[in-house]
């Protein structure tokens, strides 16, 4: 049995839907439900800002696995700022973490801050971000 939900806004920007949600699978077709919009959430969600399981947002991604300019996630494949267990960003935090300023319990980077590594540069740019 296929179950799935699925809603958009009839407003939408450059032919995306201001917000898209799409949960499960179709239940004509069987296949999994993506959301595709401005905003977009469910289990496998692309656009702009993506709230997912698995999310591909442009700016913002929110989920287990997300990328975007800024990215929270367990896993979080973010360009400028990273949050998460695995996170790369160009500001970084968390357990295991890549980039150029890296707050984490083991990170690589120009300037790190973790269990091992003190660098003082590190410590004075987060000090900062507070």
């Amino acid at each position: 049995m296929n179950w799935g939900f699925e809603w958009k806004t009839k407003s939408s920007i450059l032919g995306l839907p201001l917000v898209h949600i799409a949960i499960g699978r179709n239940p004509a077709t069987g296949k999994l439900l993506v959301a595709k919009g401005i905003i977009a959430i469910g289990q496998f969600a692309i656009g702009l800002i993506a709230i997912a399981q698995f999310g591909l947002g442009l700016l913002l991604g929110l989920g287990q696995f997300a990328t975007g300019l800024f990215a929270v996630a367990q896993f979080a494949l973010g360009v400028y700022f990273g949050l998460g267990q695995f996170a790369t960003g160009f500001t970084c935090i968390a357990q295991f973490g890549v980039g150029k300023y890296v707050l984490a319990q083991v990170g690589y980077g120009k300037y790190v801050w973790s269990m091992t590594v003190k660098n003082l540069q590190a410590l004075e740019y987060f000090k900062n971000l507070l």
